[in-house]
C-alpha cells in the first residue's frame, strides 16, 4: 500500500509525504530520522492521509498537496485527522 500524508508541525506548518510504511515513517520523523524540513519542527503529528494501490497515483497526489495553498490543506484536515481518507473521497 501507498500512502500520501500530511504531518502538523510543532511551528504550525505542514508537511507532506508519501511512503509505504505509515506508522514507521510517522515514527521516523519524530526521531529527528524523517525529513530535513520536520527535524527542527518535532515533535509533528499525523492529521491527514490517503491511501493508493498504485504508486504513481500517490506521488501524483503528494505533489498536488504539496503545491496546495495552506488554505486548501487545513479544509482537508477539518475532522479527519487520523482519519483514512480513499482516493475517491478527496474534494
Amino acid at each position: 500500500m501507498n500512502y500520501v500524508y500530511m504531518l502538523r508541525c510543532r511551528d504550525d506548518s505542514l508537511y507532506c509525504g508519501w511512503t509505504t510504511d505509515l506508522e514507521s515513517r510517522i515514527v521516523q520523523h519524530n526521531a529527528g530520522k524523517g525529513a530535513k524540513y520536520t527535524r527542527s519542527r518535532l515533535p509533528v503529528k499525523l492529521v491527514y492521509f490517503e491511501m493508493y494501490e498504485d504508486r504513481h497515483e500517490a506521488l501524483s497526489r503528494e505533489w498536488h498537496l504539496k503545491h496546495m495553498k495552506r488554505e486548501e490543506k487545513l479544509k482537508l484536515t477539518e475532522g479527519r485527522e487520523g482519519k483514512t481518507i480513499l482516493p475517491d473521497e478527496h474534494t
